[in-house]
């Protein structure tokens, strides 16, 4: 997404989200540089501690930072994504390409974030937005009644938290920062 900063200049934004398939509680998380693996596998362990717990299954896109290539429906891996996922105890799930149906949960939180969070927001550092983005979340997109399940994903998330699994935090090596 590309923001507005106060100069009248552009900034563009990346963000990861992961979304609950029963509650609809939200987890986003905002970056200004492109996603590589290694900050994928971050992203993920900042939601597993933002929702206290790991899903047991996590659909997906198919994206270059988490999949090579596909062998008649074989989802081959990067090295850095299947090293994560084999550490941590969720199975994994890869939509077909150009198959916006099968996604539709995240790409509703996708097109939420923008119009909603996003849109006529300046952008003045990165600690910031994503600060400004949990702070939304509490208060509107995590908090206000859904429009499909008309009921608040805070509240429909006691239910659902105890089906994830336990999450314990985990270090992920960034060689980018290295």
């Amino acid at each position: 997404y590309n923001m507005r900063l106060s100069n009248g200049k552009r900034k563009k934004v990346r963000f990861f989200a992961m979304v609950l398939s029963r509650s609809r509680m939200k987890y986003i998380w905002f970056l200004d540089k492109p996603f590589i693996a290694e900050i994928v596998a971050q992203a993920h362990e900042n939601a597993f501690e933002f929702f206290d717990g790991i899903p047991n299954i996590i659909v997906y896109d198919q994206d270059r930072t988490m999949v090579v290539d596909e062998n008649l429906g074989d989802v081959i891996l990067t090295a850095t994504f299947k090293r994560y996922t084999k550490s941590r105890s969720f199975k994994l799930h890869f939509c077909r390409k150009a198959d916006p149906q099968s996604k539709g949960k995240v790409e509703n939180v996708i097109q939420y974030v923008k119009k909603n969070f996003l849109y006529n927001r300046l952008y003045s550092n990165l600690e910031n937005l994503n600060t400004e983005a949990i702070a939304w979340l509490g208060r509107t997109a995590n908090h206000l009644e859904h429009n499909y399940t008309k009921k608040s994903p805070e509240s429909e998330f006691v239910i659902e938290k105890q089906y994830l699994n336990p999450y314990t935090p985990m270090t992920i090596e960034n060689k980018e920062n290295k």
